[in-house]
């Protein structure tokens, strides 16, 4: 049983995903072109963002939307302590610090609530982060960010396809504020065959900037405007993700079938809350136990895979704690949470066989 099964998914695509990877060869275009002007289109059509800039990689996605806004030295990012390295890490990239606001205990999301007491005259903006697959609340963050003239960039690396009801509309994400980033890493729920990624963004002056941010700062062939990065995505991936995201709807569609197939049968575990008006992509499916040591005992002794997102909160990560006087018992929720997650196998080709034996494994675990 595969953790992630891509071997089936590509075993559906394989003709269209074979000729592509085919016409990149022939054609010996590799770096931008075609292929890649083709996704953009496409992504922004998904999305309904009026720009979609590929890259490299999720992580290059949030560097360059933080150049994109100036953020610098001396200047404060909110974010989420709940949450892969990356987020954090493009904050210390570009030399900002780090300010976190803990997590909603129902959703794993960053808490709008506690959001206008972390805001200093130093804010420069605020990533909050889909987690799981699910967006935050979205429309409460916009709106105190709003009030304070402070930008939000919506970290969409785990919720390519999700959307939220507002006032009757559903909204996409990556269409949720004035920038947004996402991840095509192969494990995401549009996955290419390496690292790949994407900004999108509803503002002509930050989508001018980003393209010449992701390719070196160049307005034309050897001269430069301003200091960028080599963040390019390369054609052979943009043509995986041409023929993937033609299938990604009713992938997103079979997840939630196969969420709630798990929803109803797991037994003394808490299961992933979606807030009403909400559709997650289930990037990962995700629970709590209290005997998670048990729980995964159980699942290795019958030879099903996990894995925890994330065992670690982002405040105690070393790279964190030797800058910054954050300590243990300043984010609660967020240990919390970090001490109970699991992540159990999950993706739209999972079968019902195998997730008979997931849920059969689980509750005999309780």
């Amino acid at each position: 049983m595969d953790f992630i099964n891509l071997k089936a998914q590509y075993k559906a695509y394989k003709n269209e995903i074979d000729a592509s990877i085919a016409k990149s060869l022939t054609n010996a275009a590799f770096i931008m072109g075609e292929s890649v002007e083709s996704l953009e289109s496409n992504l922004k059509n998904y999305t309904k963002a009026k720009s979609a800039i590929s890259c490299s990689s999720g992580t290059t996605a949030l560097v360059l939307a933080l150049m994109a806004l100036d953020i610098k030295n001396g200047d404060e990012v909110i974010t989420t302590p709940f949450s892969f390295i990356a987020t954090v890490e493009a904050i210390l990239l570009v030399g900002a610090k780090p300010i976190f606001v803990d997590i909603d205990e129902k959703t794993y999301n960053l808490d709008p609530k506690l959001l206008e007491n972390a805001i200093t005259k130093n804010t420069k903006a605020i990533i909050p982060v889909s987690i799981f697959g699910q967006m935050p609340d979205m429309e409460s963050i916009n709106k105190i960010a709003l009030s304070h003239n402070i930008a939000v960039i919506e970290d969409a690396a785990q919720s390519f396809g999700a959307s939220f009801n507002l006032n009757g509309k559903s909204v996409k994400s990556c269409n949720a504020s004035i920038i947004a980033t996402t991840s095509f890493f192969p494990s995401k729920p549009l996955g290419c065959y390496g690292d790949g990624g994407a900004v999108f963004s509803n503002d002509e002056k930050i989508t001018k900037k980003l393209e010449l941010l992701r390719n070196h700062g160049q307005s034309e062939r050897y001269k430069h405007s301003t200091i960028g990065i080599n963040g390019r995505l390369d054609a052979l991936q943009a043509g995986i993700l041409n023929v993937k995201l033609k299938y990604l709807d009713s992938e997103i569609t079979k997840r939630q079938e196969i969420a709630e197939n798990y929803n109803k049968n797991l037994k003394n575990v808490i299961t992933p809350y979606i807030a009403p008006g909400f559709v997650s992509a289930y990037a990962q499916y995700s629970i709590r136990a209290k005997n998670r040591e048990k729980l995964m005992q159980k699942l290795a002794d019958s030879k099903i895979p996990y894995a925890v997102h994330y065992p670690i909160p982002l405040h105690l990560q070393e790279v964190i704690t030797k800058q910054y006087n954050y300590k243990k018992g300043d984010f609660k929720v967020s240990e919390l949470v970090c001490d109970e997650i699991i992540s159990l196998p999950f993706s739209a080709f999972l079968s019902q066989e195998e997730q008979s034996q997931i849920i059969k494994a689980v509750n005999e675990a309780n």
